[in-house]
């Protein structure tokens, strides 16, 4: 499947950021202590030699598959770009862009003007599922 985006409007009929379609979706992955072992930056030694996740594999792969969007957006630092491109291609792991630097310490709030659904991982990689759950939002 290609990722075709579709033009979008604002309330006002003015062009907005274009959207992917609705049966894509734009997967954001972390690597370290998410498809592999938690590797801090402070060891980037371990980063060639981690073994990944094969639940996170097999995942990944079905998503890659599926036509989704798979980036990986990791606290790894530019300077270990070089050795993270090598381990995911070791390991034949398919995904369309890597974003370095994302900030660490968790508790992670994102604001967007795009639909953002999170998904904290919690030992195993599985398909995914609906539940409703309480969310914080912008008071209007």
């Amino acid at each position: 499947m290609a990722h075709h985006l579709e033009n979008a409007k604002d309330a006002a009929g003015n062009n907005a950021s274009p959207v992917l379609p609705d049966e894509v979706k734009n997967f954001l992955i972390d690597i370290d202590g998410t498809i592999t072992e938690d590797v801090p930056n402070e060891e980037p030694e371990r980063m060639a030699t981690c073994e990944p996740f094969p639940d996170a594999l097999e995942i990944m792969e079905k998503w890659y598959e599926e036509g989704h969007i798979i980036t990986f957006f990791t606290s790894r630092i530019e300077a270990h770009r070089e050795v993270t491109e090598a381990w995911l291609k070791k390991h034949n792991i398919r995904y369309h862009a890597l974003l370095m630097g994302k900030p660490r310490g968790g508790n992670y709030h994102w604001i967007d003007n795009h639909i953002v659904r999170a998904t904290r991982f919690e030992g195993k990689f599985t398909d995914l599922v609906t539940e409703t759950r309480e969310i914080e939002v912008f008071k209007k």
